[in-house]
């Protein structure tokens, strides 16, 4: 699966798939399931996760200044609030979108 165009559109990610959907997914659903390690938390080879507690997030943490591809398989977003370490793979997206 991959993503033919991804745009920035008011509060949502428009994504076009080479398979002809279209998805749409809010900001603030994509911030809040960023899949970094500082947002989602790491695991260990013995599978204990270790995660920060979770902290509140400002309305400018949903505000997406810009993003840049990763390789062909990828997007990085660079948040209002300076976050940029997620890096949300084109099945991620998909799956997050729901289609």
């Amino acid at each position: 699966m991959r993503a033919l165009d991804i745009q920035n559109i008011g509060s949502e990610l428009a994504i076009r798939w080479d398979d002809g959907a279209e998805s749409f997914v809010a900001l603030e659903k994509l911030r809040r399931a960023c899949p970094c390690a500082g947002c989602h938390g790491e695991v260990d080879i013995l599978g204990n996760l270790y995660k920060s507690p979770d902290k509140p997030l400002a309305p400018t943490a949903f505000e997406m200044v810009r993003f840049v591809p990763v390789g062909g398989y990828a997007i990085q977003p660079y948040w209002r609030d300076g976050h940029n370490s997620g890096l949300f793979s084109f099945d991620y997206l998909r799956r997050l979108a729901g289609n």
